[in-house]
């Protein structure tokens, strides 16, 4: 079946089963962000955009693409810079596996709700499973986002990002330990 769509303002077409999910061709474009875990439509990895509105991925049929389209996180990399910052000051972040499914529904979270109450935040990420951080650090993340919270200068979030080696630090320069005979 062919099927002629928008992924990330590119426009595509192409010749598909239509009993395929969405999930799975984003995956064979390359589109890395959208993940595949389980399968159930319970853990949010899979979330995209779909004309808008954040849907998992595992759920949709390329049958039903015709027309539509569909936004990853490959397509919002300048809206969600500030986002995966506030992550990195909050610790909100461990193995990142999680993150990209928690991404699109805070940002469209921000653009739908820029006011969102802390219900309203669990609520936009209760379809999001993460097995590292027990989610307050996820939540003080997002209010961050959202401009309800601020950190004060010398945190101890605000330290640990500090203390993260750039490229070119002496950390990361430094000759490998070998050892000795």
């Amino acid at each position: 079946m062919l099927v002629s769509f928008f992924i990330n303002d590119e426009y595509v077409s192409a010749d598909v089963r239509p009993d395929m999910r969405l999930l799975d061709f984003l995956r064979t474009r390359g589109l890395k962000s959208v993940k595949c875990g389980c399968e159930t439509t319970n853990c949010g990895l899979c979330t995209v955009w779909l004309d808008g509105t954040p849907v998992l991925s595992c759920a949709e049929l390329m049958c039903r693409m015709n027309g539509r389209y569909v936004t990853t996180l490959e397509g919002l990399v300048d809206e969600s810079a500030e986002f995966a910052r506030c992550m990195a000051e909050e610790g909100a972040e461990q193995c990142g596996f999680c993150s990209p499914g928690l991404i699109m529904n805070v940002l469209a979270l921000k653009r739908d709700c820029p006011d969102a109450s802390d219900e309203q935040i669990r609520r936009a990420l209760s379809g999001n499973l993460c097995r590292c951080t027990g989610y307050a650090s996820q939540m003080r993340a997002v209010r961050r986002f959202l401009g309800r919270e601020t950190v004060a200068a010398g945190t101890v979030a605000q330290a640990a990002v500090a203390s993260v080696p750039a490229p070119g630090d002496a950390l990361l320069d430094a000759a490998p330990i070998t050892e000795e005979a």
